[in-house]
This record gives C-alpha cells, structure tokens and sequence, in this order.
C-alpha cells in the first residue's frame, strides 16, 4: 500500500532526493567512500557546500552582500543567536505561536523586546493585523509560518526597521523578497532535507554591530569567514538539501512549488469547507497556510475523531493528528508532498462522510 506521509517534521522528501542520499551513503563521488565517513574538508564534500549555497541563491534570487550559511542547533539555536547578533538595545516581536513565543523568550536575555501584536488570545488561530513597528527598534522579527496552528504570513512585511525572519516551514514555498532582510533562519528538516542542518541567510553588513562579545560558535562572522566549515558541519544533511534543490531547479523553480503548494491546499481547503464533518481551525482564508493545514471535527462530532483516524490510517494516510495544543487533524503539505496524497485524504474525508450519514 502507498504511504502518505503528512508528518509535520521531520517531513516527506521528493524520491529523488531520498534516491539520490541513498546512492551517497553507499559511495559517494566517485571516492569508494560513503558520504557518512567522508571528510567535511575533502574537496568532494566542499564541491556541495557550495553548490547548495549556489543553488540556493539562484532559487531564491539572493542578491550581492548575502551568505548562505549551514549551521547547526534548528531554529531554536537561532532563538538565541539572533539577538546576540543583531540586538543593541531593543527589538520588536510578532507573537503568532509556540515558536514565535519562544524566540520572545529568548530575546529577553539580551534587551529590551516589544511584542507589537499576539495571536494568543484566540489559540493563535488568526495573523494579527493593524500593528506598528516601533522606529527605535533594531530589528522586527516574525515567524512566517506556524506549524501547529496553520497560520502562515504569504507575504514580506513592509517595515522601516531590518526584518528577521522564521521560516523553517514554509522556505522555499513562494518567492521570497530577499532584500527586504538581514537575516532569513530555517530548520530545515520540512523544506529541504532531514533534520540536523539549519538554513541562514544573513546581509553582511549587518553584522559585528551589536556592541558585544559574542561567543566564537554563536558569532555569524564565523561562519561567514569559515564558509560553514569552522568545525564539522552535518554532511549527510546538507548532501540531502543539495538533492532537494535540484529538484526544486528541475520542476521549474520556486514558482512553481508556489503555484503546486496553492492547488493542493485549496483542493483540501475545499473539502474541509465542504464537508459537514469536519471544519478548518483558522477562520480566515487569508491566514490560512498552505504548508500545515489544521482542521478538526465539527460540532457536536467530536467523538468521532478516533474513527478518522482509525480509517486515514487504514488508507496509508500518516502523520495526520494534530498538534496536542489544537488537537483534531493536521495535514503537512510541504513542498514534496504529491497532489496524490492530498486527494487520497480527501477522498478519505468523503467515504468518512458516507459512511456516517
């Protein structure tokens, strides 16, 4: 029986990037080595850092005076290395989340931080809107993104301050306005390749400005300097990325995972809209993400949760329960999820139906 793999991360990857890593980990280029025991340092294994780097700035169209780095610790080392980095005095938070909350956390280590809107009063089940960035601040961060509600900001803010940015679940799903930001973070274990590496994509000049002595591993300039090889970096990780990017080249680029991610939510969307059994956790169609898709069971049919389930299960559909803070369903519909695997939920959600009528 085929699977569906709806797991919110770590996540579905294309066949080809899965192939590709599995040919490496038995010889790679040509070294009579596994990519497992390769050195970081050999000219083989550096021919991928920077190609990844390349590819990623042609996908993504980064412009003069960025570096694409590969670090290590996901996003929640970003948490803190941001403020560290980028943070004098104050800076300005969007709080739409469990992740957007703990890099609000993390922040206050180093200064003084506004928190400009939140989402939390409704479970964070909407983007807040009609807020102000304060001018004084030395940065705005948001996450694009929320897994675990379903949100998502489809858009780069228009601020007067330098933007940071979350975006380990949705990078590389629509084009992206690089120049709007210093410095772009992603997990990278839903978009790009499994869990151990982490994205950054930072502007140069705005770094060493913090006023602070910042702890060799936890400085950018380190590994901006190092080209992400001042100490190990995850090999098998990165190798991976590289596979998916090339994928992404070969399908048609960035738009293209844009214009196929929007058809497969709005196929789901329009089923869950559609059937009385089941209703969408976010109300507004504008907040609703098109990567982390959360529904739940309607009214008064609550109890009805475990027989889905029971019957996604029996069709091959995994990794569909939701997170324990919403509950209900969550469909992960990442890049390389095929439209196939949405349809064969949506036709789950309709025999469901049928057979409950």
């Amino acid at each position: 029986m085929k699977k569906h793999n709806f797991y919110a991360g770590p996540s579905i990857l294309s066949d080809f990037t899965i192939q590709e890593t599995a040919k490496a980990i038995h010889e790679f280029a040509g070294t009579g080595l596994s990519v497992l025991e390769i050195s970081h340092r050999s000219k083989e294994f550096i021919a991928v850092v920077d190609e990844a780097a390349a590819l990623i700035k042609e996908l993504l169209e980064v412009p003069e005076g960025y570096d694409v780095l590969f670090l290590q610790g996901g996003a929640s080392m970003q948490f803190c290395m941001v403020p560290y980095n980028l943070m004098k005095t104050k800076a300005a938070y969007l709080n739409t989340g469990v992740w957007a909350s703990k890099a609000i956390k993390e922040a206050h280590f180093f200064g003084e931080v506004v928190e400009v809107a939140s989402s939390k009063d409704k479970n964070y089940n909407y983007i807040p809107k009609n807020y102000k960035v304060p001018a004084d601040v030395d940065y705005f961060h948001f996450t694009s993104n929320n897994t675990i509600y379903g949100t998502q900001m489809s858009f780069d803010p228009d601020v007067d301050v330098p933007l940071v940015a979350d975006m380990s679940s949705d990078i590389f799903s629509r084009p992206i306005d690089i120049q709007k930001y210093d410095l772009i973070y992603a997990g990278a274990q839903k978009n790009l390749a499994p869990s151990g590496v982490t994205l950054v994509i930072v502007k140069r000049e705005a770094l060493n400005k913090s006023g602070r002595k910042i702890p060799t591993m936890l400085n950018y300039m380190t590994h901006v300097e190092a080209e992400s090889m001042f100490n190990t970096p995850p090999c098998v990780a990165i190798f991976s990325a590289l596979q998916t990017l090339k994928w992404y080249k070969q399908r048609g680029g960035i738009a293209a995972m844009q214009k196929d991610n929007i058809a497969k939510a709005k196929v789901l969307y329009d089923e869950i809209d559609r059937n009385k059994f089941f209703r969408a956790v976010v109300p507004a169609v504008e907040d609703r993400s098109v990567m982390n898709i959360c529904f739940i069971m309607s009214e008064g049919k609550e109890a009805l949760e475990a027989d889905f389930l029971a019957l996604a299960k029996s069709k091959g559909i995994l990794g569909i329960a939701g997170h324990r803070s919403v509950g209900g369903f969550r469909a992960s519909t990442y890049n390389a999820l095929p439209l196939e695997s949405v349809q064969a939920l949506v036709d789950a959600m309709k025999e469901f139906e049928k057979n409950h009528e």
